[in-house]
């Protein structure tokens, strides 16, 4: 045994001695006891956490509360395995056992995040491998042979570098800033969501409002990371800008136009609205347009510049109630008091048609072939249709009418015929 340690180290190998063999064994027991206290922490406080999530936060958008438990694992034996690795120097092959078991530990906890944020599997994966690598590389050496490798991999524009360091940092800050961002939203959006002083509108505004800050914020703290000097683009973004100022104006207007109506107030979510041949109700007013479900289950996106510079019936701008007129036509013959008292029953008895105010009858006119009426109903949920409404009171008019005998008119022509005329001769 000897021998074959002399004939490595005469050949350059490292050879470990007994010393480094206990630590690395004292090592690989620690490392060990940190899986296993994440593995207990993830089955204890993971359930927990999971539970607070999901009536804190919710897990609509994001879908870390099914991974909460493998996260608060491999974040616990993130930490230990830390801590051990910082407690002494333990040797060369110490520090590789640590360095793989925090690398991987490190690695699996951010392939947990991402891919709870809805990362693309690939890229959660090429994080987490890079992360892998950085940490096992900061354990066994440092990260400078890794960098200066990475950093000679490139070409200089001007006094700029743009190397395969520099690529993995860009990429490596834009999946963390995406992740936060990502959480940030979700936070923001249920605290907003929860708060009971605001009706829905403001709800939205302040959440989409807290959406740009959160935004703008990330670009500028990612710009601060990567070491990007504005001032050197100035020139640059003022052109660019300026384009993009005009290729955008329509988006730029749509945008600044929902502000404007959730500011307002105007148009909420859950208004009953006509836009043209357009009626339904706001499911939702996004970024560039309000989305409007109809009748049909047909989702309408109308530019929010529309709503602005055109026309808008909002049925339920400052009151919900809505009146349905439903026209009525009955023969001359018929008893008018009788059939208006039936036309004022069959719309009392109509389940969605409100008590107050109550339902009326008007007499309109005496048409050509029919005494012409109109019913006048009000209802309070016009996002439920107003068809359908019509169609109950009809039906259940036709049953009354047929109680009692009253005729529908239909249109009808008299001929006369008169006798002794006498043909002309060509």
């Amino acid at each position: 045994m000897n021998d074959l340690a002399a004939g490595l180290a005469g050949q350059g190998l490292p050879v470990a001695d007994g010393r480094e063999l206990v630590e690395a064994g004292i090592v690989a027991g620690l490392v060990l006891l940190s899986l296993l206290l994440g593995w207990l922490a993830g089955r204890w406080a993971g359930p927990h956490l999971t539970d607070v999530w999901r009536q804190r936060v919710g897990d609509h958008a994001v879908g870390l509360a099914a991974r909460m438990c493998d996260i608060v694992r491999h974040l616990v034996a993130v930490v230990a395995l830390a801590l051990i690795a910082q407690v002494r120097d333990w040797g060369a092959l110490g520090d590789i056992v640590v360095g793989l078991a925090l690398g991987a530990a490190v690695g699996r906890l951010a392939m947990q995040l991402l891919r709870g944020v809805n990362l693309a599997r690939w890229l959660a994966w090429a994080v987490s491998s890079i992360l892998f690598v950085a940490v096992l590389a900061g354990s066994v050496g440092g990260l400078e042979p890794i960098t200066t490798t990475l950093d000679a991999i490139g070409f200089s524009v001007g006094r700029r570098r743009l190397s395969l360091l520099a690529l993995v940092s860009a990429l490596l800050t834009a999946v963390i800033l995406y992740a936060v961002v990502r959480v940030a939203n979700r936070l923001v959006g249920h605290a907003v969501g929860q708060a009971k002083s605001l009706d829905p509108a403001q709800k939205l505004l302040a959440q989409k409002l807290a959406s740009i800050a959160v935004v703008i914020t990330a670009f500028f703290f990612g710009i601060d990371l990567l070491g990007i000097d504005l001032t050197t683009f100035a020139i640059f973004s003022g052109g660019l800008g300026l384009a993009v100022g005009f290729g955008l104006q329509k988006t730029v207007g749509n945008l600044i136009a929902g502000i404007i109506l959730l500011m307002d107030r105007s148009i909420k979510p859950g208004d009953v609205i006509v836009v043209g041949d357009s009626f339904g109700w706001v499911n939702k007013i996004g970024v560039r347009a309000v989305s409007v479900i109809t009748r049909d289950g047909k989702e309408h996106l109308i530019p929010n510049e529309i709503l602005m510079t055109q026309e808008v019936e909002n049925w339920s701008f400052s009151d919900r109630n809505v009146r349905v007129r439903i026209p009525v036509g009955v023969g001359y013959e018929t008893d008018l008091r009788l059939a208006q008292k039936l036309m004022l029953q069959a719309a009392t008895e109509s389940p969605r048609v409100l008590r107050s105010p109550m339902p009326n009858v008007w007499l309109l006119s005496y048409g050509e072939y029919a005494v012409e009426h109109e019913i006048l109903a009000w209802i309070s949920d016009p996002e439920q249709g107003v068809g359908n409404v019509r169609s109950d009171v009809l039906n259940r008019l036709w049953d009354l009418f047929a109680e009692h005998d009253i005729k529908i008119p239909v249109p009808r022509r008299e001929l006369m015929f008169r006798d002794g005329l006498a043909g002309t001769k060509g």
